[in-house]
């Protein structure tokens, strides 16, 4: 018997990666191996989008190479794993206004400045992240490849 298809539609990738809070984003070091940090992220436009300081290490290894590999993933049993698995090419932003606006997506998804998530206005938004803006750098990830796997469709059969 055929395997069942483990592979997530568009839809339920989108759904997916919207329901979690960290990536797992790898780039490659100068010694060539791989560096993978955690890091809070929004969607936009379906693709991930996340902000670092400038000279954090995998900023620095983006700088030199655009290919980055991010991971969300779900489950502690087999039949409840989920995974999508992104191989891309990064797109870096220095523009503080660009970065600030990330800011504010972010602190809109997860508790940044208060106990609780909160929208916030453009004084507020200043106010919390304005001094951090120059420093950071935005990165939106192209998608060059979506592996998914999703064993949740399996049935608990394998």
């Amino acid at each position: 018997m055929a395997r069942k298809p483990i592979t997530m539609s568009p839809d339920e990738v989108q759904a997916f990666l919207a329901s979690h809070a960290t990536v797992e984003v790898a780039t490659l070091g100068p010694d060539g191996w791989p560096h993978v940090a955690p890091m809070w992220y929004i969607v936009e436009e379906g693709n991930i989008v996340f902000r670092s300081f400038t000279k954090s290490q995998k900023i620095v290894n983006l700088q030199r190479d655009q290919r980055v590999t991010l991971l969300v993933e779900d489950g502690e049993a087999y039949a409840e794993l989920q995974g999508v698995m992104i191989r891309g090419t990064a797109q870096l932003d220095t523009d503080p206004g660009r970065v600030l606006e990330i800011y504010g997506r972010l602190a809109a998804k997860y508790a940044m400045v208060s106990d609780e998530p909160v929208e916030l206005d453009p004084e507020a938004l200043e106010a919390a992240f304005g001094r951090f803006a120059s420093k950071n750098t935005a990165v939106t990830v192209i998608p060059d490849r979506v592996i998914t796997w999703d064993h949740t469709k399996l049935g608990g059969v394998y």
